[in-house]
């Protein structure tokens, strides 16, 4: 069921009029949006260019490997999911990544800023995109699953996140979220993604049992690059950043990593947890 953010009745059909209070949202190239104030960001968070975010999310190891484990997750734990929402899904990369395994399953992606569903438009013709704050999600009971991936770092009150993705899914729904780990490797490129945190493994897991799901998988994953990643971190800790030279890496090394990435997915299926890695990943289901 669709959620009015103006009188929070919750109601069925596909317009986004409300019944009860009459209250609509605009509209902006299809995109409906339910935070038109917040659509140009609100000057706390990262503001990646999205061509070279789009490019990495195409090539880079670190982009490609998370999204096929991502897909390989979904697919595995909820195999009958009909719907699935994806909360902060920037210009679509993870969406791309399940619609190729997961052809049939509903898919919608939220945001809150609209340049980047723009460019997601371009890439996800047939997905429903929704411009919102993730604070303020416009559903209830509404899907099978739902996910968040590199996201609740940035929001002050991630624990609201959590407790708005619950009320999106159907009771018995899934969740997967992935966040980054290990506050020791705080550097300035979490600054420059306006992160407000890294997670700890026993953090994230009371957070999301606290918001009203039981715990089925947690793994840490990027393990097997985890030296490389603190060395590059520790040693940057106070340079400016560049995101585009962030994200430069020579193609051997690039193809190479993509490699390792498919070794770690095939661990963690076949049910590895690995303790310590640069990311978290978490999966559960809505009490």
């Amino acid at each position: 069921m669709k959620r009015c953010l103006a009188c929070s009745a919750a109601y069925d059909g596909g317009r986004w009029r409300c019944p009860s209070c009459g209250h609509e949202p605009g509209c902006s190239d299809g995109i409906v949006l339910h935070a038109p104030d917040l659509a140009e960001g609100d000057g706390t968070d990262a503001d990646y260019p999205i061509d070279d975010l789009v490019k990495a999310e195409q090539s880079h190891f670190w982009f490609r490997n998370r999204a096929a484990l991502i897909a390989s997750v979904l697919t595995a734990h909820f195999p009958g999911a009909r719907s699935f929402l994806e909360i902060g899904a920037g210009a679509g990369g993870v969406l791309l990544s399940i619609q190729d395994r997961s052809g049939s399953i509903r898919l919608a992606g939220s945001e809150l800023l609209l340049r980047a569903l723009r460019e997601a438009r371009k890439r996800l013709a047939d997905v429903e995109l929704i411009q919102m704050d993730a604070r303020r999600i416009p559903f209830v009971s509404e899907f099978d699953a739902i996910g968040a991936f590199d996201v609740i770092e940035h929001i002050d009150d991630d624990a609201a996140v959590l407790g708005q993705m619950r009320e999106a899914l159907r009771p018995g729904g899934g969740l997967v979220v992935t966040v980054p780990q290990h506050p020791w490797l705080w550097s300035a490129f979490d600054e420059f993604s306006g992160h407000r945190r890294r997670y700890t493994r026993g953090e994230l897991i009371a957070k999301i049992e606290a918001a009203g799901f039981q715990l089925i998988r947690v793994t840490s994953f990027t393990s097997f690059v985890l030296p490389i990643l603190a060395a590059a971190r520790l040693r940057r800790r106070k340079r400016r950043i560049d995101f585009a030279r962030e994200l430069a890496i020579p193609n051997v090394l690039n193809q190479v990593l993509l490699r390792v990435g498919q070794v770690e997915r095939a661990a963690i299926r076949a049910g590895v947890s690995f303790p310590a890695g640069g990311s978290l990943l978490a999966v559960g289901v809505r009490r």
